[in-house]
């Protein structure tokens, strides 16, 4: 499986906030499903396409994302030539202080773009999870005849701001995009992946450099359906977006669905990510576990339900956790009851703490908080 395409990640969005799960990494390092990343499906998506060279864009906060990443080695794209590539900003000389007006990031994305053979690239934003290939995407692309293809499917606005609406004419291309409408037009919302020709996007990026446009966005590409055809391609699978704790909350129990499960992880080709060995979960005397996901190198000594855990947590004695997402290295001590609750990397919670949120208002405990 081979695709005459280079890959662009959006590392981060600035208009979607987690709150404390994004304060201290970029969007696309927040953890997800257990053991992953969100930037994680993207990747394997990519990779399983065939696609051999991937830049990631970042703005800011992306010390986690490169610690995660590395040299692209899980995902195979610790290579000679092309591979894994990370654009900070302030990429070369020409983006230092006499250049602060953000046109740093622009630069870095085109000298990468210049620096390829391919013929096409396939950009993504941050905060999409699926697992699919881009063979028919791009297929779609060259039968359409149009410059610029967008993925989307039709979830409409279900998952919350930012949802771009696409408005398509008889023929599949896009003839209006609306921003968070109160009344949409359609459901087919656009999932923030694209496909165009390497050079067209090399001479867009160009353009809007010459216009004093700093900042590199998904769906500005979009918004050039008045110039440029821009045509629309339709995705049939699970898709889960993070606009939002709710969503990123909704998303990480929906995992407990076995439909869903099976269409993320099993139906398609492997997710990869970053390998931690360790050793099997040790269920203890009296330890219940219902309806979970649950990593390796975790102590259970308590109770467990709907619930997703990551890697080496402990629930101690006469703890109740109830659809909780439970990230890695987080102690959990004796006589606690925990439901709708989101806990970040290594927090710790004392003896005795109840803590009760709502589905749709999950309680979120920083990364290395104690409560």
């Amino acid at each position: 499986m081979f695709n005459n395409a280079m890959g662009l990640i959006l590392a981060d969005n600035k208009k979607i906030s987690l709150g404390e799960l994004s304060n201290p990494r970029a969007l696309s390092a927040v953890p997800f499903g257990g053991r992953y990343r969100i930037i994680d499906f993207m990747l394997s998506d990519m990779v399983n396409s065939g696609i051999k060279n991937v830049g990631v864009l970042t703005y800011n906060k992306y010390k986690s994302l490169m610690d995660h990443v590395g040299t692209g080695a899980a995902w195979s794209l610790d290579r000679k030539n092309d591979g894994l590539h990370i654009l900070p900003p302030y990429v070369n000389s020409e983006a230092t202080a006499a250049n602060v007006q953000g046109d740093e990031e622009l630069t870095g994305v085109l000298d990468f773009l210049r620096q390829s053979r391919t013929t096409y690239v396939i950009i993504s934003a941050a905060n999409v999870v699926l697992n699919t290939t881009f063979d028919e995407f791009i297929k779609s692309h060259e039968q359409s005849g149009a410059d610029i293809s967008v993925m989307y499917n039709r979830d409409g606005i279900k998952f919350g701001s930012p949802s771009y609406i696409l408005e398509l004419d008889d023929d599949g291309f896009v003839k209006d995009m609306l921003y968070n409408p109160p009344k949409p037009v359609s459901n087919k919302c656009s999932l923030g992946i694209l496909v165009l020709r390497r050079d067209l996007l090399i001479d867009i990026i160009a353009r809007q450099m010459s216009h004093g446009k700093t900042h590199f966005g998904i769906h500005s590409i979009v918004k050039m359906y008045d110039e440029l055809k821009v045509h629309g391609f339709e995705y049939g699978g699970t898709a889960l977006r993070i606009n939002n704790v709710h969503s990123y909350f909704r998303s990480s129990m929906s995992l407990l669905n076995e439909g869903v499960r099976n269409d993320l992880f099993w139906s398609g080709e492997p997710i990869y990510t970053k390998v931690k060995d360790e050793a099997p979960t040790l269920y203890f005397d009296n330890a219940d576990a219902k309806n979970c996901i649950v990593s390796d190198g975790c102590r259970i000594y308590g109770r467990i339900e709907e619930s997703v855990i990551f890697r080496s947590v402990t629930v101690s004695k006469n703890t109740t956790l109830k659809n909780c997402v439970v990230m890695q290295d987080v102690h959990i001590s004796e006589n606690c009851h925990l439901e709708n609750v989101i806990l970040d990397k290594n927090a710790f919670v004392r003896p005795g703490v109840r803590l009760v949120g709502h589905p749709d208002y999950p309680i979120v405990i920083g990364k290395g908080a104690g409560i």
